[in-house]
């Protein structure tokens, strides 16, 4: 009888036991099947809302940092600026390419981006309030849909110094909020923006060109300084940065990149092949052709196009410099700015390369890289004031000849 209940007892406990098993692997079940239930609503969550890569939080912490700084004042007081908008770590030996423009003229950065493969500096001239918000609102949009744009990018911001550039309110940005890609905020920016001429602003602001170029230019070695609507020959900053790298020679040299300008700019020349082909059926002409022929005229055109096709990189041929010739080139070492009381149209650019000369830099044109600005230059598309403001800009660099005399009295040299 005894051991009758002891047997029943046992029997009673292995049960109990395997239930509570089988109550336990239930549970176990339950467990994964809700954590994938979880995973999949996260997963859904997630394809509807997806998160902000470190990077762009990044990108948005250094664009309140940089705005937090109220910005400074130019040494004219007139100009107010914000260094750092975006930043990219750059090799110091690298070639940059530094840009500047309007807020409307920002849209052309997505052909830059795709032609250039290096560093890009942009400095971007908001003329109003209203601008400047925009100018904010486009570099988060920008740096955070646009890899190229966080990756290679820097931009800095100038408005007038009776402005100051505000952090972006989340409940301002707009419809640019709602942008998923680069190129819809590209697209979107080409809807709302009105691109021309950087200097034509339709306000009594003047465009400070200039400033802009030094402030892009800060902290580069070798630069190549274009207007944003411009675009480089494929593959020009490898060929660059092979040349350089392979031979320290360079200092003391600018290294010319010959400038042209298209008649429709649809399709922009890719190779030194495809230009000449345009250039020959007059789709093609040198830069300034129509407006200023002696300010391009010495990088000697003809005989640039009649080089022997090469594949690598290299100056063709030097070139002394002559008044008022105003190249794009390429060059390192103690290059001297360009001097920021030059705004608006007239004389800004030349008087740079006429104190590069009297430095003394040498000027050797480059075989195969190019520019291709987009459109035609002609006078009549210039703004009503244009006459003025480069007959002021005519009688300040008349005086920057002068101060050159001074700056560098050993210089045998004289532009």
């Amino acid at each position: 009888m005894q051991m009758s209940y002891a047997i029943r007892c046992a029997f009673y406990q292995l049960l109990l036991a395997a239930l509570m098993l089988v109550a336990m692997l239930q549970l176990l079940y339950l467990s994964l099947l809700s954590g994938l239930h979880g995973q999949e609503e996260q997963d859904q969550y997630f394809e509807f809302f997806p998160p902000s890569p470190r990077s762009v939080d990044q990108v948005k912490a250094q664009l309140r940092t940089a705005l937090a700084s109220g910005g400074v004042l130019d040494a004219s007081g007139d100009y107010r600026v914000y260094r750092g908008l975006l930043k990219t770590t750059m090799d110091p030996n690298d070639v940059i390419l530094v840009t500047h423009a309007s807020v409307d003229n920002l849209l052309h950065l997505s052909g830059l981006l795709e032609r250039w493969e290096g560093p890009l500096s942009v400095s971007v001239f908001a003329a109003s309030k209203e601008e400047a918000q925009l100018a904010t609102v486009l570099a988060y949009a920008l740096s955070s849909h646009c890899p190229d744009m966080r990756a290679r990018v820097a931009m800095h911001l100038v408005c007038p110094s009776r402005y100051e550039a505000a952090v972006p309110d989340p409940r301002e940005p707009g419809e640019f909020a709602l942008l998923r890609s680069c190129q819809e905020v590209f697209d979107k920016l080409a809807r709302v923006a009105q691109p021309g001429i950087n200097y034509a602003l339709g306000t009594n602001v003047s465009y400070p060109n200039n400033l802009l170029r030094n402030l892009a230019r800060e902290g580069a070695n070798y630069a190549l300084v274009i207007d944003v609507d411009m675009v480089p020959s494929e593959g020009l900053w490898r060929g660059l940065r092979e040349m350089l790298d392979q031979s320290n020679q360079w200092g003391g040299t600018a290294l010319v990149v010959p400038a042209f300008e298209i008649r429709r700019a649809r399709r922009m020349p890719m190779s030194k092949t495809e230009l000449l082909q345009l250039y020959q059926v007059g789709e093609v002409r040198p830069f300034y052709y129509g407006l200023c022929t002696p300010c391009q005229a010495p990088t000697n055109y003809s005989r640039w196009v009649n080089l022997p096709e090469e594949s690598l990189l290299r100056p063709a041929y030097v070139v002394p410099w002559q008044d008022p010739w105003e190249p794009f080139y390429v060059a390192g070492g103690k290059v001297p700015t360009f001097d920021e009381r030059f705004r608006q149209y007239g004389f800004n650019r030349i008087s740079q390369a006429c104190e590069l000369h009297v430095a003394g830099f040498d000027f050797e044109v480059l075989n195969e890289g190019f520019l291709v600005h987009k459109g035609f230059k002609e006078a009549l598309k210039f703004h009503p004031q244009k006459e003025v403001e480069n007959q002021h800009n005519k009688i300040l660099y008349r005086q920057f000849k002068q101060e050159l005399k001074a700056k560098y009295p050993n210089s045998p040299r004289r532009c």
